[in-house]
């Protein structure tokens, strides 16, 4: 028929406002022949209006009423106009799931299923499931049924009869009616398998906690005895047992034209897809009592019977549930916990994790780790925590007092909406997926589902993200939140946790002390003064990133130091409190060993230095320089000065450490450094020069003092070793010479007697007793060693070396640079050494091979006894002696002829050499690795202890914090010693090529 354009006009305007994005589509089918009789009809456009997507809605009607008989068409079109409950429900499904739609194109009768349990009190369970579901007797009836049953709860639940658990809930019911009819006809098929053996079926995962979604994996454990309990041959029974599961997958998980009902997943039984699909019931628990890890007994916590033999199922869950509630007391249960929740993330494809409704970050799998650890944790003596449904066991965390009211209300609230969409998602077109699309008109189909009628998009992404929100912070709350209700003062009558809770969660954390830690709550988080309010919202978090390290206890006990230290300062909670950064890199600084926390309680003002990334970025030396002979000229003396240089010293190595700490740990705001060359490149560059400029002001002072203006003496500090190739370590010493030069017309003795003296006073002031760390003076690479003269002048080193150098002091010399002193005379001096270190025809083979020989004799007489030479990162193999002799005798050998050779640093060096072609890249890059790794190891050492070695230790947290440090997860220690005989191993047969073989040329 012909419209008018007048009129056309009004259509395409009254269609576009309710809510038809195809106007002219949707005029072309409301003309069909099949929607003929109610056309015209406005009860049906506002209905249509009503639903999700008016256009789906349309168009799975008018197919509907196509391929119904005329007869019975009219009665459809009837009850569309007539009966609003039954109207709301069908085009309702139509609106939001085009799976269904196809369905019902397939199967119209079924659509009278809908009149179902009209009533809002009347829900369907099992029984009436399994009633729905009597007739079907083959795999194909059964997938009819299965959609048929499922059509009703869908059509109440996007007319909002029952809530997203109710909905859930029933699906759980409609898939234990289903596996029960899949086994039965399994059983049907085989009846003699079914006669040799008792085969239960446990549900796990949503299915076993009553919260099923629209299209998931149903995931079961098959247990089975021999039908007759007297047969002491078990394997006919389990064979039969075996070939009844197997039919029973195969019936829900085949696809046909009928669709998928879903697919069974057995992967949870013991030893996963590895293990036998069914095990009897001693077999099951004696693989859970020697062999299980912490995420199975987890996975556990959801177990129940809903099919075959209910007694069996019942002795299954009776004996393995002692089993679960016992799991947290397991060795390091919590940080399985967190690290499967962690591998989970890094699972996700990058492209997807923002869209990832499940298993990304704020998502539903957040809240139910969260859940069900505390379960895990207070389940053990308290009953009412044992449910496996999300939500009543967030309920019963609540009424115990584990988890806040007002926490778990928000929690409930969001993960009830997150569950709602990801049920929208799948409805659509019964597809297992957890990804938000990106199309506007499923975002649009999906806001209007779930309400959201007014700019459905922009609500829908505000909703979602809002809610996302409330789970990741809740997420990282939840589980040390009540920790507090239980030291802190609490309004009268309300639920907290008890102080035995407390102290059982502390334990479970990882705290080796939770009495102690106890005290340290109570004093920080006691009392109605703000300062206490302030640390209340603090620490939740707070302990969470303690036992995210290697040592919570510690963490804890110094954040109680800097907090009574700094505790009334005004800034400093409201530093923690506003600043993103600040509180995170202070948790991870005061937990990850000892050498920053000491660094920080001698100044704790310094913890304002973490409130910005930037703050920690090391200064350079210039700049430090400034600051220091600033203070120096403000000091009366030069034991002031010089404990003024030793402050500013302290606070710059806690910058760096904690710096190098987060950069190693990383952080939310901070991730960790992907280079760890660049970080020990960083480090080194920063306590050397760091030490320089502490040098630098120290020879101001002391000459000051001494001599007012000027030294009779010119006067220079040459750094030699890591001081001079700019790659200290937290633990280093300084290795330096003293050359000095008479100004002219001084007495060289008097001159002599002048620079003996600045040495000692130097030495002694850098050295006195103090809260500072120490600048420990290492004058022993000087002409004759600890036998010659402290001091020399430059004419003297000059004829030394001209007379009696040995090879060794000129390899030694290779690191030689001025640090402090007069510039020109530190020129002069290099200029001086630059022929012996880098000889114009080159090293020749005889003093190569000496280099060789005191190697050699180094590896065998200086390694401490006892120590394993493959972990020793010195002088093991392929340690920090094996790549700076091999890149020092590259330099003799060739640093005259190749200018980029001649560097004081060994990784420039080794750059260099791959650049002239003296080494291949592929055997540079395995030094280089094994050099940045053992110089990490050292730094790590030397944090994580306070004092230097160069072994990894032997206390079992502090090699745990080690590994941290070098960016391994929890319970990855044995890896990261593995990884370093490994890289070192690599870089010890480069070694033994180049440096002792036919490649040493």
């Amino acid at each position: 028929m012909t419209i008018p354009q007048g009129r056309r006009s009004s259509t395409f305007t009254r269609l576009l406002r309710h809510g038809f994005t195809d106007p002219s589509t949707a005029e072309r089918l409301l003309g069909s022949e099949a929607l003929a009789p109610v056309a015209e009809d406005t009860v049906l456009l506002d209905a249509l209006a009503a639903t999700a997507d008016p256009d789906l809605a349309l168009l799975g009607l008018v197919r509907l009423a196509e391929a119904e008989p005329e007869e019975e068409r009219q009665r459809l079109l009837s009850t569309v106009v007539t009966a609003k409950p039954l109207r709301d429900r069908l085009l309702g499904v139509l609106g939001a799931s085009e799976a269904l739609g196809d369905h019902l194109a397939r199967h119209p009768q079924d659509w009278r299923a809908l009149a179902i349990y009209e009533s809002a009190d009347l829900h369907p369970g099992v029984e009436e499931f399994t009633r729905g579901l009597a007739d079907a007797t083959d795999p194909d009836s059964l997938r009819v049924a299965y959609r048929r049953c499922l059509l009703s709860i869908a059509a109440r639940d996007v007319c909002g009869t029952i809530d997203v658990a109710e909905t859930a809930a029933e699906l759980a019911d409609l898939a234990t009616a289903t596996l029960r009819a899949a086994l039965r006809i399994a059983e049907a098929a085989a009846p003699e398998d079914a006669a040799r053996c008792r085969l239960a079926v446990i549900a796990m995962g949503k299915c076993g906690g009553h919260e099923l979604n629209y299209v998931s994996d149903v995931d079961v454990i098959f247990v089975a005895e021999p039908a007759d309990s007297g047969d002491a041959d078990e394997a006919p029974a389990l064979q039969a047992a075996n070939r009844l599961a197997a039919h029973l997958m195969r019936i829900c998980s085949e696809t046909t034209i009928e669709g998928t009902i879903w697919p069974v997943d057995a992967n949870l039984r013991p030893e996963g897809r590895n293990g036998p699909l069914v095990r009897t019931l001693s077999s099951h628990l004696a693989y859970y009592q020697r062999w299980a890890k912490t995420w199975e007994f987890q996975a556990l916590l959801k177990a129940r019977p809903v099919a075959g033999d209910a007694e069996l199922g019942a002795a299954y869950i009776e004996t393995i549930a002692p089993l679960v509630w016992q799991a947290a007391e397991r060795d390091n249960f919590v940080p399985d916990v967190q690290k499967m929740r962690r591998r989970v993330v890094d699972t996700i494809p990058a492209h997807e994790i923002e869209r990832e409704l499940k298993l990304g970050p704020g998502g539903l799998r957040d809240v139910e780790f969260a859940v069900q650890l505390l379960q895990l944790v207070h389940g053990r003596s308290d009953p009412s925590l044992r449910s496996g449904t999300t939500l009543d066991a967030l309920a019963a965390l609540a009424a115990g007092g584990y988890v806040g009211r007002t926490d778990a209300a928000q929690l409930d609230d969001a993960y009830r909406f997150l569950r709602s969409m990801e049920h929208r998602i799948q409805l659509y077109r019964l597809r297992r997926t957890h990804l938000v699309p990106e199309g506007e008109a499923d975002l649009r189909r999906l806001g209007r589902s779930l309400g959201l009628r007014t700019e459905p998009v922009v609500a829908l992404n505000r909703a979602w993200r809002r809610h996302a929100g409330v789970v990741r912070r809740l997420h990282e709350k939840l589980f040390y939140r009540p920790l507090l209700d239980a030291v802190a003062q609490l309004a009268p009558g309300e639920a907290r946790l008890s102080t035995e809770a407390a102290r059982e969660r502390l334990v479970a954390l990882g705290y080796d002390d939770p009495s102690d830690a106890l005290r340290h709550l109570e004093a920080l988080a006691s009392g109605v003064s703000r300062k206490a309010a302030i640390q209340r919202t603090l620490l939740p978090v707070l302990l969470g990133w303690f036992a995210d390290s290697a040592d919570p206890d510690a963490g804890l006990l110094n954040f109680r130091k800097v907090s009574d230290a700094l505790g009334q300062t005004p800034w400093y909670l409201r530093l923690l409190r506003d600043e993103g950064a600040a509180a995170e890199n202070l948790a991870r600084v005061l937990s990850a060993g000892r050498l920053a926390p000491d660094l920080l309680m001698r100044a704790p003002e310094a913890v304002a230095l973490l409130g910005d990334v930037r703050g920690l970025e090391p200064r350079g030396r210039a700049q430090l320089e400034q600051e220091v002979l600033a203070a120096v000229r403000r000091s009366d003396n030069a034991e002031h000065a010089v404990a003024v240089a030793r402050g500013v010293r302290r606070r710059e190595l806690f910058r760096t450490a904690a710096g190098d700490l987060i950069g190693s740990y990383g952080t939310e705001e901070s991730p960790a450094e992907a280079d760890p060359g660049a970080l020990v490149d960083r480090v080194g560059s920063a306590l050397s020069d760091l030490n320089a400029a502490t040098l630098a002001g120290t020879l101001r002072a002391v000459v000051r003092d001494g001599w007012g203006d000027t030294l009779p003496t010119r006067f220079t500090v040459i750094g030699m070793g890591r001081f001079g190739g700019h790659e200290q370590g937290y633990g280093s010493d300084a290795d330096v010479l003293f050359v000095h030069e008479p100004r002219e017309g001084v007495d060289e003795q008097e001159a002599a007697k002048a620079a003996n003296r600045v040495v000692a006073e130097l030495r002694r002031l850098l050295e006195i007793p103090s809260a500072d760390p120490p600048l420990v003076i290492d004058p022993d690479l000087r002409p004759e060693g600890k036998t010659g003269p402290l001091v020399r002048t430059l004419a003297s080193y000059a004829a030394y070396y001209r007379r009696w150098s040995q090879v060794w002091e000129a390899q030694a010399l290779l690191r030689a640079e001025p640090v402090a002193g007069d510039d020109e005379l530190g020129t002069r001096f290099v200029e001086l050494v630059d022929p012996l270190r880098y000889p114009a025809e080159g090293l020749g083979e005889d003093g190569a091979r000496e280099i060789r020989r005191l190697k050699a004799r180094m590896e065998s007489e200086r390694l401490p006894r006892g120590a394993d030479p493959t972990l020793h990162t010195k002088l093991g193999r392929g340690g920090l002696s094996d790549v700076e002799w091999t890149v020092q005798l590259l330099q003799m050998r060739h640093g005259a002829a190749e200018p980029g050779l001649r560097t004081t640093s060994t990784r420039p060096a080794l750059a260099a050499a791959v650049a002239a072609g003296l080494l291949p890249a592929e055997e540079a890059a395995m030094l280089d690795e094994a050099w940045v790794l053992a110089t990490r190891v050292r730094n790590a050492v030397m944090l994580v202890r306070g004092r230097p070695g160069d072994t990894f230790p032997s206390d079992g947290r502090e090699l745990a914090a080690v590994a941290r440090y070098l960016g391994y997860e929890p319970g990855h220690v044995g890896d990261m010693l593995d990884d370093y005989r490994r890289t070192t191993r690599r870089a010890r047969a480069v070694v033994d090529e180049v440096f002792y073989g036919a490649g040493a040329h």
